[in-house]
């Protein structure tokens, strides 16, 4: 007797989230899953463009273009691509954070999908509350609609408390109020919205504020980036899901004293370095995350 969808969902799925990494067969049961449904987008996070420390990582110039080629071959492309903040590599010098973010806007320029979403991280908009990110990428906070799923972008990187702010967290109960409490809802964020290590910077000060706002909802979901790593949580009903950075790895939260890059490990190149699609299921509520190296072994 073969095996249906939701069987082998249920077979590589462990709680809400569904992980299929890029090996062997999983990847071609993971294309067909994609294939079957209505929307797949693709979450980067965390390209740092301008970083140059080689003993981090040598492919510092690299990894970007690498990530977009790898995409750009994908046989089935997304509906749209987000960047979850930190495109570009923090620096005191207003020319310089200008310079960095043209030559991203034009590399990222190169992917054959031209929906692409952007939002801040704190190494683009800390500085200058996000005046230079604007110029380049547009407005840090928004909303749009796409086959049936509302998405909302939360800025909690331009302000250097790293709070959302009482007007934005009024914008956001604004905005949900205008959907059903069962609609399909997705946020994206760049700092956690959860207390997952404060001491790091892994938290949002008024995220606690954001989360309320949410619970009423029955369907949320929320993808952020900041902390370099793949992680899942869940804060009641709501999924939390981090993804990779696309240019160096961070340690487990807590893990070691301080918060330091993981240095360039030779024997195994671009661990911990990658991108993700997400997919919603057909049958329930959630998403099947596909995690993809920036290499493929």
């Amino acid at each position: 007797m073969g095996m249906d969808r939701r069987d082998f969902l249920r077979l590589i799925g462990i709680g809400g989230a569904v992980i299929v990494m890029e090996t062997g067969n999983l990847v071609s049961a993971a294309d067909k899953i994609a294939a079957q449904d209505t929307l797949t987008f693709v979450q980067l996070s965390d390209t740092h463009w301008g970083f140059n420390d080689p003993k981090i990582t040598p492919d510092f110039a690299g990894t970007l273009k690498k990530g977009i080629a790898q995409i750009n071959s994908m046989k089935s492309q997304p509906d749209f691509i987000i960047f979850t903040g930190d495109i570009t590599h923090s620096t005191d010098d207003p020319k310089e954070r200008r310079r960095r973010m043209g030559e991203a806007r034009e590399i990222i320029g190169g992917l054959k999908v031209k929906d692409i979403k952007m939002m801040p991280g704190e190494h683009d908009a800390g500085l200058d509350n996000g005046e230079a990110f604007q110029e380049y990428f547009g407005k840090t906070h928004y909303t749009f609609q796409h086959k049936g799923v509302h998405f909302i972008v939360v800025d909690n990187a331009s302000d250097p408390s790293s709070s959302i702010g009482d007007t934005q967290l009024q914008w956001l109960s604004a905005e949900l109020g205008k959907l059903d409490k069962d609609s399909r809802i997705v946020i994206f964020a760049h700092r956690p919205l959860f207390d997952l290590y404060p001491q790091w910077d892994w938290w949002t000060s008024d995220g606690a504020k954001a989360i309320d706002i949410l619970m009423p909802y029955k369907n949320v979901v929320v993808f952020y980036g900041h902390i370099h790593q793949e992680h899942h949580h869940m804060t009641g009903h709501i999924e939390h899901h981090a993804a990779k950075g696309m240019l160096f790895p961070l340690p487990a939260p807590g893990s070691v004293p301080k918060r330091v890059q993981l240095p360039w490990d030779s024997a195994h190149p671009y661990k911990g370095v990658g991108y993700r699609s997400a997919t919603p299921k057909a049958d329930e509520y959630g998403y099947v995350l596909t995690e993809f190296p920036i290499i493929k072994i």
